[in-house]
C-alpha cells in the first residue's frame, strides 16, 4: 500500500479523551487574531499579497526560521527566543492561514509553505537560513530543503512529522475526520485536551494554549483558520517526505521528547517513538538525533533550557 507520513492529531485525540477545563475559561472575552499577546511585537510583509506576520528578534549575519506546527503560531517559540536571540537573529513566523498572518483559501500544501518562506526571507534581504520546524512545521522544512536547498543552511526539526509511516487507510481516516467543521466545533473541555496531549508534564506556563484558543473562536476570520488547519492535514498526508529524507544534504539536528504521546499515533498502530526517531534520522546523511527524556511532543516549550541549549551547541558546529 501507498507509504503516508504522520500528522498532529490533537483535535482527534480529543474525541476519545477527557479534559480538565476550569469554569473561568467559559467566561473569557473574544479576540481578534491580531489582538493575541505575543509578548514580542511582530512586523508583516507582504508575499505574493499575503500578509505575513512574523517576530523579529536578535541581530547577525545567522538567521534562525521558526516554524510552528499545525493549529498553533510563532508564540510557541517564545521560550527559546531570548537564549537564541542572543547571538542569532530569530524570524518566528505565523504561517500564512495562521496567527496574525492572511488567511484566505490558499494552495495550503508544505510546497506552498516552503515557497512563501522561501520568498520572505528574499523580501527581508536574506540569502539562506537555519529552518527550525516543530511537528508540521519541520516536515515543512524538509520539503523546503527539497525544493529550496539554496535557502537552507541546516535543519532543526523538533518532533517532526514526516518520520511515521501510515496506511492508505490510515491516511484516509485521519483526512476525513479532521474537517473544518470538526474543528470548527472543537469544545473548551477538548481544547485542554487536545494541549495536554503535546506534554507529558503539562506546565503551568503552556495555560496560554488553551486560553489563546479559546478566547480566538469568536474571531472574525476563525472560519478561515480552520479551513486552513484542516487543509494542512491533507497537506501532510499528500505531500510525504520520507522516501526522499536520503536526498536531504543539509546538517540536521532533530530533537524528540522520549514520552511522545503524538508520535508515533497510538490510537491507529502504536509503537515507540524512539523507533520513529531514529528510523527517520537515519536515513538522512548528515542527521543528529537527541532524545529528551520527561518530555512529550512540544519539546522545545516544555524542555525550553536543553532544547535551546542543544540548538545552539548545533549552530556553533562547523
Amino acid at each position: 500500500m501507498k507509504k503516508l507520513t504522520t500528522i498532529f492529531l490533537g483535535a482527534v485525540l480529543a474525541m476519545t479523551l477527557q479534559g480538565c477545563a476550569t469554569s473561568d475559561w467559559y467566561h473569557l472575552p473574544s479576540l481578534e487574531f491580531d489582538q493575541v499577546d505575543y509578548g514580542y511585537a511582530t512586523q508583516k510583509v507582504k508575499v505574493r499579497n499575503i500578509e505575513v506576520a512574523y517576530i523579529d528578534q536578535g541581530e547577525g549575519d545567522d538567521v534562525l526560521l521558526l516554524i510552528h506546527g499545525l493549529g498553533t503560531n510563532a508564540k510557541g517559540w517564545t521560550a527559546n527566543i531570548p537564549a537564541w536571540s542572543k547571538d542569532h537573529r530569530v524570524i518566528a513566523v505565523d504561517l500564512p492561514g495562521y496567527g496574525k498572518s492572511d488567511k484566505g483559501y490558499y494552495e495550503y500544501s508544505l510546497s506552498f509553505y516552503a515557497q512563501v518562506l522561501s520568498e520572505m526571507l528574499d523580501e527581508l534581504k536574506i540569502d539562506k537560513a537555519v529552518w527550525a520546524g516543530h511537528s508540521m512545521g519541520g516536515q515543512i522544512a524538509m520539503v523546503a530543503a527539497l525544493n529550496h536547498p539554496e535557502k537552507v543552511e541546516k535543519l532543526v526539526l523538533v518532533s517532526p512529522a514526516g518520520f511515521e509511516l501510515f496506511k492508505e487507510g490510515e491516511g484516509a481516516w485521519m483526512t476525513g475526520a479532521m474537517t473544518p467543521e470538526f474543528i470548527e466545533k472543537t469544545t473548551i473541555r477538548n481544547i485542554d485536551v487536545n494541549l495536554r496531549s503535546n506534554f507529558h508534564d503539562t506546565p503551568k506556563e503552556a495555560e496560554f494554549m488553551v486560553t489563546d484558543r479559546i478566547q480566538i473562536r469568536g474571531a472574525s476570520d476563525f472560519g478561515n483558520y480552520c479551513y486552513a488547519v484542516s487543509r494542512n492535514v491533507d497537506a501532510m498526508i499528500e505531500e510525504p517526505v520520507w522516501e526522499r529524507l536520503g536526498e536531504i544534504t543539509q546538517p540536521a539536528l532533530v530533537l524528540f521528547g522520549e514520552n511522545d504521546r503524538l508520535i508515533p499515533n497510538r490510537f491507529l498502530h502504536g509503537g515507540w517513538t524512539r523507533d520513529v526517531a531514529e528510523g527517520g534520522a537515519a536515513r538522512m546523511p548528515n542527521a543528529k538525533l537527541v532524545m529528551i527524556p520527561e518530555c512529550g511532543h512540544f519539546v522545545q516549550f516544555e524542555q525550553s533550557e536543553r532544547a535551546s541549549a542543544e540548538v545552539l551547541e548545533f549552530l556553533g558546529d562547523s
